[in-house]
């Protein structure tokens, strides 16, 4: 929550357009980078969300982060690594994050059409 609230307060809107604005075609994949590292469930990426929306980011990046954050978090991949083995893994980490990626550039492109 912290995290948004900075957000949402002391990062200007034209920063956050430039780096992770609708029309950046690198916004998704950096969302997902950034989110990967996160640890934080669903409720926890909720204000951060809303702060990103707000300040312009894209409706499909803002979703490929908070996918990004539930699903591919490092302290699940560390857990997830210790039940299913290495190449599992490795599948899938490639299958969903190509499934995240794809689905934030598919969101960005339709909220383009309606806005």
């Amino acid at each position: 929550m912290g995290i948004g609230a900075a957000i949402h307060n002391r990062v200007p809107a034209d920063v956050i357009s430039a780096l992770l604005g609708q029309d950046k075609w690198w916004s998704v994949p950096v969302a997902v980078l950034v989110g990967i590292p996160m640890y934080a469930d669903i409720f926890g990426t909720l204000p951060i969300a809303e702060a990103l929306v707000g300040k312009g980011v894209g409706l499909g990046t803002v979703l490929a982060f908070t996918m990004a954050v539930t699903a591919l978090s490092l302290p699940s991949l560390i857990l997830l690594g210790r039940v299913v083995g290495l190449p599992l893994l490795v599948a899938f980490t490639g299958v969903v994050t190509l499934g995240i990626v794809s689905i934030g550039f598919v969101f960005n492109a339709v909220s383009l059409w309606f806005i």
